[in-house]
C-alpha cells in the first residue's frame, strides 16, 4: 500500500493491501476463514502468537478473530513498526499499519475467523445456548490450532482476555500443553503480536462491513448505518428503516442482540403461534390477534376472489404459495 497525497500536504489516504474477502463474500451468511502464506522461517523458528477480535460488541456485521504470528526473533522488529491497538488508530493509520505488516511476510503470517451476524445470531438463540464468549474462545482456540495444522513452531500465544484472565489462561494452557499462554485484560495495548492481530481483524471488518452485500431484495440501502453499536444514533436510525415488521431484520443485523430484539417486540406485527399454550386458534382469538393458521389460510372469498395483498419476496423466492386444500 502506497500513501498518496490529497488536498492538505500533512493529510494522507491508503491504497489498501491485498486481503481477499471473495470466499466470504460469496455467501456472507455463514462463517469464513482466510489466512495468509505460511512464512518458511516460522516453520523452522520458535515464534510468537497473538489474538484478538474485532466487533464483538456492534449489533451490525460480523464478529472477526485474527491471529498474528512471527518467530520470536523478531519481536523487535515488530515493535519498531510501532504496531498499536487497533482502537486507538484511525483507519487510515489501520490501513497503513496492516501494509506493513503484508510487507512483512516473509516473517509474519495472519489467519482471521469472520463470525457472520447470522452465525453469531442462530447460535446464541439455539436451544443448547452457545454464549458470546464460549463462542470466542473456541474460535481463538480454533486459530491457534491452525496455526499449529500448518506448521508454525508456537512458544508463546499472547491472548486479550474474554471473561476471567486467569481462568482463560488455565484453560489455553491445558489445551496446548507446552506452549506459554499469556492471557491479559488489554493485551492489544501491551504486546505488538496482540495489537498486529488486532490490526488484522480490525482491518477486515472494516471493509466487510463497508462492502457488505444484501442478499435480501431491498433496493438500494443507505450505507451510512454509524459504527454499528447499539448506542449509535445513526445505527439506530437505519434499524428502524429497514425493520421488516414480518420478517425482521437482513442478515446484517445480529438478531440475537437486545436492541433488535426490543424495537421487534415494539415495532413488528404481533404472531400468535399455534403451538403456544393458548390453544392455538381460540387463545389468538381471544388476543383480538390472527394466529399463523390464518396468514397461509385461503381469502374468504374462494378461489375466484383476487388477492388485495401483495405476496411477501419470502414466499416468491422459494416459490411458495397458499394451498386451499390438502
Amino acid at each position: 500500500m502506497t500513501e498518496t497525497s490529497v488536498g492538505p500536504p500533512d493529510q494522507l489516504v491508503a491504497v489498501p493491501a491485498v486481503m481477499d474477502l471473495s470466499p466470504f463474500e460469496s455467501d456472507n451468511s455463514v462463517s469464513c476463514r482466510l489466512a495468509s502464506e505460511i512464512p518458511d522461517v516460522c516453520r523452522t523458528e520458535d515464534c510468537c502468537l497473538g489474538i484478538d477480535e474485532a466487533g464483538r460488541g456492534p449489533v451490525l456485521g460480523p464478529m472477526v478473530y485474527g491471529i498474528c504470528f512471527c518467530p520470536v526473533s523478531k519481536k523487535q522488529e515488530l515493535k519498531d513498526s510501532k504496531v498499536a491497538d487497533s482502537k486507538t488508530l484511525n483507519e487510515v493509520e489501520r490501513e497503513n499499519l496492516f501494509q506493513k505488516i503484508d510487507e512483512s511476510k516473509s516473517y509474519i503470517g495472519w489467519a482471521l475467523q469472520i463470525l457472520s451476524p447470522n452465525t453469531i445470531s442462530t447460535s446464541m438463540l439455539q436451544r443448547t445456548k452457545y454464549n458470546l464468549n464460549a463462542i470466542s474462545h473456541d474460535t481463538a482456540i480454533d486459530l491457534v490450532q491452525y496455526a499449529l495444522d500448518s506448521g508454525v513452531q508456537l512458544k508463546e500465544v499472547f491472548v486479550d482476555t474474554v471473561g476471567p484472565a486467569d481462568k482463560y489462561e488455565d484453560k489455553l494452557s491445558k489445551r496446548f500443553p507446552g506452549i506459554d499462554v499469556t492471557v491479559r485484560p488489554k493485551a492489544d495495548s501491551l504486546f505488538p503480536i496482540v495489537s498486529a492481530a488486532s490490526i488484522c481483524a480490525k482491518v477486515a471488518r472494516d471493509r466487510v462491513v463497508k462492502g457488505w452485500s444484501f442478499s435480501e431484495d431491498m433496493g438500494d440501502v443507505e450505507a451510512d448505518y454509524g459504527s454499528g453499536y447499539p448506542s449509535d444514533p445513526k445505527t439506530k436510525a437505519w434499524m428502524l428503516k429497514y425493520l421488516d415488521p414480518v420478517f425482521g431484520y437482513p442478515q446484517f443485523v445480529r438478531f440475537s442482540w437486545s436492541t433488535a430484539q426490543t424495537l421487534m417486540d415494539s415495532k413488528g406485527v404481533t404472531v400468535h403461534w399455534d403451538d403456544d399454550d393458548e390453544d392455538g386458534e381460540k387463545g389468538a382469538q381471544l388476543q383480538n390477534n390472527k394466529s399463523m393458521l390464518a396468514y397461509f389460510s385461503a381469502s374468504a372469498g374462494g378461489k375466484d376472489q383476487k388477492s388485495t395483498h401483495q405476496t411477501h419476496r419470502f414466499f416468491t423466492e422459494r416459490r411458495l404459495k397458499s394451498l386451499e386444500a390438502l
